[in-house]
């Protein structure tokens, strides 16, 4: 006699009650019983979440700020990203993490300030606004907002917080410095400023005893009285036309040394960002013990050409400074002072990377200095004057030497390249963890073989299964690579423009997208993407492609601009012509205005179609939603949702509609005009006759849903700022979603499955690059939702030989897994046939589960 239960299933914590059952004969029935019951009312075991997700790429290419360094630790440092995360070293480099978004994400004038009590610490919140002052009371894993910060005031500019002494934090809003002595509860007025205008900076801080300095562009604010109360310290030196714009200061023994740069009074302002190096700086001054008497101190600095903006000591050392900055041919600049301002040397030399071991970038290498062309800030040590870092437009670099020597931190060690030699081109190099690049999409060439499309540095791929990646080996030449889409014979095509965040909030508006985009093109390769070719010119940015599976030398592509006769969707039927290749516009859908998005070509011919979101003024047009072309007729029906006619991004086919009668819209929420949140993931079940929302109002901005190509009841969903989320049961009337904790970064913008290991989760972003995540043996068991029946198998108890029979399944991976009672998996077969043979014979005594396309059988082995 045989027994075989087939199960539909949801979502059970653990399969681990299978090993408390004795298996005979006799007591299998009881056994099942027992375990139904149990699945009842627990569902199935682990949800198919990784449990972590490690970086991928090739490191850097973003713009990092204002890094500081721990007094206590002169290896660990934190440096913030403009798009919103905080990356942390304890190693000086040479690996980085990165808070989890829901602790603390950053804004790109936040800065992490250490204090002696290493569970306290003080950051500026990134909360999608102006952000506001927070602080951590236990190392970092929990953030609160300090109660004493003023939003009147409009956002922080600058922090900065005594050491020494943890409760007192100094703060910049665009015209306060403000001072608290207990901890953010409350704070007291250092200074308005005097001109509305510029508003009052706080260029730096120098914390000593009870003393307190401050350099402002109203002169130095000082407290001898530990902040109580603060004067103006009457200065000489500085002509009455420039003003401070950074500062720092030194003390050692009986000596006391500032530094300050200045800039012109009719160039500054509060809210002067590193970008805005060129030409600013008039003049280097050093003041010695306070006296009042600034003496320019510029020797061996050319103004017209050493453009600094930043300057920085270790606090105990009054000889050794340091400016950063940019320079007239776009390369950064660091200086330094080893004789307290009296002469200055530029150490920071790259012409030749004479003395800075390179990643990437670098002389004659993949991109030139003038890719990170200026310091955002500078770091040094605060007891080791040695220990210095900055950061810029791309990258991170260090030096342990007082800048005698240099070296690149954002890629392994085992990839970087000597100096005082040229940087070798298409090299490959493994991420450290300083992703801070959009990537778009994650594609797979054979199992070896991945091209990812970024912005910024366009596209880059991997030919060791994405353990490293660099730069193609030509034809690019683009800013940013949006889609992939290839024909059977293996030939890749892709979308480029110049215009990056394509329909993010920035990239709405006709200024950015209808300008001349010289690189708004179609690109192909035929091998895996190593070396591209033109394919068409559209002189507009191209931001996705299809290709129709009926007819593989039709393809279609989303082309941009407000004009709809210019803008809109574009058909090719001879693409493997080439570059002679004839391309024609369809009409325009009802409504729209030329910006289309995500493409889909149905089984039946038929196109479908997401047009995003368009800013005219400052009001969002009711020009976006889902539609539906048929090439029969030539004509577009809109099949929109009325909460999607301002801004929709992804369409998404429901993987368990043969009918492709399912669709799923992905919805952000507007502002303005759009009347409120229509934010969300929506479903229909006709073709957009109607549309249901699953997600109610727990989601604001839905980017898109990426289906586990395994099993169709699970899902991931990508948000704006609320992270990677997954659901398990799809399948039902309301789906429910959860946050996938081991995800760090708030904007996951697509999920993708490696098609040669299902195992394997690749996650793109808006801003942290790629990240893989790998579904272990236990968690990897995942959701099964479909009706029972469809697998039969026999003998059962099984013999010697397990025959699997399939005939009730459609086919579509072809992968057949088999677990033991712990969840492991011990057995897997690729299969195009409907019956596999499994040998059984190592099988210890239990039960096992074998699993195909989502459906499950259960086998016993006596």
């Amino acid at each position: 006699m045989a027994y075989l239960l087939c199960f539909k299933l949801s979502a059970c914590p653990s399969i681990h009650l299978y090993k408390y059952f004795k298996i005979n004969q006799r007591m299998y029935l009881k056994a099942t019983l027992i375990f139904i019951v149990a699945l009842t009312c627990c569902g199935i075991w682990a949800d198919a979440q990784p449990a972590s997700f490690a970086p991928r790429g090739i490191g850097g290419g973003g713009a990092l700020f204002f890094p500081k360094i721990n007094p206590a630790n002169d290896n660990e440092f934190y440096i913030s990203c403009d798009m919103s995360q905080l990356f942390h070293s304890t190693d000086f480099g040479d690996s980085y993490t990165q808070l989890h978004f829901s602790k603390l994400a950053v804004l790109n004038v936040s800065t992490y300030e250490f204090t002696s009590n290493s569970n306290v610490a003080y950051c500026n919140y990134n909360d999608g606004n102006e952000g506001y002052p927070v602080k951590t009371n236990d190392g970092g894993n929990t953030w609160t907002a300090l109660p004493g910060f003023d939003a009147n005031q409009g956002g922080v500019y600058r922090m900065a917080a005594n050491y020494n002494k943890p409760n007192q934090l100094l703060m910049n809003y665009y015209g306060q410095i403000v001072i608290s002595q207990d901890s953010g509860a409350t704070f007291t007025l250092v200074k308005q400023a005097t001109n509305n205008g510029a508003g009052i900076i706080m260029g730096g801080v120098f914390y000593t005893g009870d003393s307190i300095y401050i350099g402002t562009n109203e002169g130095i604010l000082y407290s001898t009285n530990g902040g109580t109360s603060f004067s103006t310290m009457i200065t000489t030196g500085i002509p009455g036309s420039d003003a401070i714009w950074s500062f720092a200061g030194a003390a050692n023994g009986g000596t006391m040394r500032f530094v300050c740069i200045t800039g012109a009074n009719n160039n500054t302002y509060n809210g002067i960002m590193p970008w805005d190096y060129y030409g600013y700086a008039t003049g280097v001054y050093t003041m010695d013990n306070a006296n009042g008497a600034w003496v320019a101190a510029s020797t061996g600095i050319n103004f017209s050409n050493d453009f600094v903006m930043y300057t920085a000591m270790a606090e105990h050392d009054v000889n050794t400074m340091y400016l950063a900055g940019g320079s007239h041919i776009g390369n950064e600049v660091i200086l330094k002072s080893s004789n307290g301002g009296n002469s200055w040397s530029h150490i920071f030399n790259t012409i030749n990377n004479q003395n800075i071991i390179t990643g990437w970038q670098g002389y004659n290498g993949d991109k030139q200095w003038s890719w990170g062309e200026t310091a955002f800030g500078i770091a040094v040590a605060p007891n080791n004057p040695n220990k210095v870092l900055f950061g810029d437009f791309g990258f991170v670099h260090v030096s342990s030497d007082g800048g005698a020597n240099w070296k690149q931190a954002y890629v392994s060690n085992s990839d970087e390249h000597a100096a005082a030699a040229p940087t070798p081109q298409y090299g490959f190099y493994h991420s450290i963890g300083l992703e801070n690049t959009t990537c778009w999409q994650v594609d797979w060439e054979s199992p070896q073989d991945m091209f990812a499309c970024y912005s910024d540095i366009a596209g880059i791929r991997s030919n060791d299964s994405g353990k490293s990646w660099g730069y193609p080996l030509g034809g690019v030449a683009a800013n940013s690579v949006y889609r992939i889409a290839k024909t059977p014979d293996g030939t890749m095509y892709a979308g480029a423009s110049n215009v990056h965040d394509m329909y993010q909030s920035t990239r709405l508006k006709d200024a950015q997208l209808d300008a001349f985009d010289a690189t708004g093109k179609i690109i192909f390769s035929h091998n895996h993407g190593a070396q591209w070719q033109p394919l068409h010119q559209f002189n507009h940015p191209v931001f996705w492609l299809a290709i129709d599976p009926n007819d593989t030398n039709t393809m279609y592509a989303s082309v941009i601009h407000h004009d709809t006769s210019i803008g809109g969707v574009y058909v090719t039927h001879n693409l493997s012509d080439s570059g002679l290749a004839t391309w024609t516009k369809l009409p325009a859908p009802p409504r729209t205005e030329g910006h289309p998005a995500s493409i889909i070509v149905l089984n039946d011919g038929k196109v479908l179609c997401t047009f995003s979101g368009r800013i005219n003024g400052n009001s969002f047009t009711a020009s976006s939603g889902v539609f539906l072309y048929d090439p029969a007729s030539g004509t577009w029906a809109d099949r929109s949702d009325p909460n999607m006619q301002y801004w929709t991004k992804d369409i998404v086919l429901d993987p368990s509609d043969p009918n492709q009668d399912s669709w799923y819209a992905c919805v952000f929420s507007a502002w303005g005009n759009a009347n409120g949140p229509k934010g969300g993931l929506y479903k229909t079940t006709n073709r957009g006759t109607t549309w249901t929302k699953l997600t109610g109002n727990q989601f604001d901005r839905v980017t898109s849903i990426t289906f586990d190509p395994q099993y169709d009841s699970v899902a991931y969903l990508t948000t704006e700022t609320q992270g990677l989320n997954y659901s398990s049961n799809m399948n039902s009337a309301n789906p429910t979603f959860s946050l996938v904790d081991s995800y760090p970064f708030r904007q996951p913008e697509r999920v993708f499955f490696n098609p040669y290991d299902n195992s394997e989760i690749w996650v793109s972003s808006f801003g942290n690059g790629m990240k893989m995540g790998k579904l272990s043996a236990v968690a990897g068991v995942p959701v099964f939702a479909k009706s029972s029946g469809m697998i039969k198998a026999w003998p059962n108890p099984a013999g010697h030989i397990l025959h699997v029979d399939l005939q009730g399944i459609a086919l579509k991976t072809g992968l057949v897994q088999v677990y033991n009672a712990t969840g492991q998996e011990i057995r897997r077969i690729n299969t195009k046939q409907k019956q596999v043979d499994i040998d059984t014979r190592n099988w210890p005594a239990g039960i096992y589960l074998v699993s195909c396309e989502g459906y499950l059988a259960k086998v016993i082995k006596e």
